[in-house]
């Protein structure tokens, strides 16, 4: 991907020594699930010039039968085009093409163990900040692509990626060590996709890593433990138009039918086994200027999530017959369609534990938390789960970083010099992981 000049820069300027620059590359260019296209071109770009043994990139890295929440054709095509228009490679876009991205950085070290290290690439449909005193805004940073940005730290956990890759390049590391570079988490699609793919079937440790979520920059959570399993899905609704007016009682009314189910979900009773959610994030339905139309479509998004993988299952399921019921009772048709989902998941403390040891030899670390509560969802737990199954080891570490907005708003932003702990961290674990 051309951005006028060498895009590694010169050759004394690493990754490492670049890393605010190159994350902030990645924050003006963000780009949807499973149309990371310029974002995995950068990665291949950036790999290469590091120097890695293996680089696998394309529809050989997913199981496309587990590939969740893939956009329509034309917005792939869309998505594409726009790489193209910034100069990226079109060799590289060939292999991306129908949105087969995200990429596999190995280096090979010597006899040891394999360890893997997980980072994510998506974007969010939010509109980013326009105020002055918003620092992307400030300083020429902010997404150029309206309606999506960089706020979860994506942006950061990718050049992380790379900046490890280097580091332990760099190091006395004896084993192998693969980079996933996953795309389409934040619709929980991605990650189940890469698991099945066999991109960790050989890991014997591997490791996942978030930016933020309320920690401080200084604060390194080592193992997360208490993910919530969660399931995201479509549901629709077909009745039978009729005037509003004058023959009301022919019609079969989808908008009562989706508003009914989306209350009634709410109402269902929770599970004495331990926490569960529910919520209904979008509703559509009718078509605008149409009040004298009986709608015969609509349609909501939703998810479930529960303490244990049997709970989500168990809200899942109970939707479905308070959804069922609604579409009965009014004459309609319904389908439902899963769109993402992800298990419960914990770290394990022997991985946690290296990760812990590296966070307390490091002097910007001013706190260290051996284990803490998630209390959210990630799609991460099916990579971790997978390597569990191989006889292997996981854990998901928290890099704290002051944001001076909430994770998904506006105003999200990180602490750059998160950049650096999280990569000295990191790489120092896996040294600690290929030694053990």
């Amino acid at each position: 991907m051309s951005h006028g000049g060498d895009p590694g820069g010169s050759a004394s300027r690493t990754v490492r020594d670049r890393l605010c620059e190159v994350r902030r590359e990645f924050h003006r260019y963000p780009e949807p699930a499973w149309c990371e296209f310029a974002a995995t071109a950068r990665v291949v770009e950036y790999a290469e010039r590091i120097g890695v043994d293996e680089l696998r990139y394309g529809s050989d890295i997913t199981d496309p039968e587990n590939r969740l929440s893939v956009p329509p054709e034309a917005e792939l095509e869309r998505w594409l085009e726009r790489a193209r228009a910034r100069g990226v490679d079109p060799d590289v876009l060939e292999r991306l093409h129908g949105g087969h991205t995200g990429a596999v950085a190995v280096l090979e070290r010597g006899p040891g163990p394999t360890i893997a290290l997980r980072v994510d690439i998506d974007a969010l449909h939010v509109t980013e900040s326009d105020d002055p005193d918003h620092r992307p805004t400030a300083e020429g940073f902010r997404s150029e692509n309206q309606g999506l940005m960089h706020a979860c730290g994506h942006d950061g956990h990718a050049t992380i990626g790379l900046g490890v890759l280097e580091a332990v390049k760099e190091s006395d590391f004896s084993g192998t060590l693969k980079v996933l570079f996953q795309p389409a988490e934040e619709v929980a699609g991605g990650a189940k996709a890469m698991a099945t793919g066999g991109c960790v079937d050989d890991v014997d440790s591997l490791l996942a890593v978030h930016l933020g979520l309320d920690r401080p920059t200084g604060t390194v959570v080592a193992g997360v433990v208490k993910t919530l399993a969660v399931r995201r899905f479509r549901v629709e609704f077909s009745g039978t138009s009729a005037h509003a007016a004058k023959n009301p009682e022919a019609g079969d009314n989808a908008i009562q039918a989706a508003v009914s189910a989306a209350s009634d979900l709410y109402a269902i009773p929770r599970h004495g086994g331990g926490a569960t959610r529910v919520n209904v994030g979008h509703v559509e339905g009718g078509a605008p200027g149409h009040t004298n139309v009986v709608a015969d479509r609509a349609a909501f998004e939703a998810e479930v999530r529960g303490e244990e993988t049997e709970l989500m299952e168990y809200m899942f399921e109970e939707c479905s017959t308070v959804i069922r019921t609604a579409a009965e009772r009014h004459g309609c048709d319904v389908s439902v369609t899963v769109e993402g989902e992800a298990p419960r998941e914990d770290s394990d403390p022997a991985t946690a534990g290296a990760v812990e040891a590296a966070a307390r030899a490091h002097p910007d670390v001013t706190e260290t938390v051996p284990s803490a509560d998630f209390g959210a969802s990630e799609d991460a737990t099916y990579l971790m789960k997978r390597v569990k199954e191989n006889g292997g080891n996981a854990a998901y570490a928290v890099v704290g970083t002051n944001h001076p907005g909430g994770h998904h708003s506006p105003t999200f932003d990180i602490d750059e010099r998160s950049l650096d702990i999280a990569v000295d961290v990191l790489s120092d674990a896996v040294v600690r992981l290929g030694g053990e």
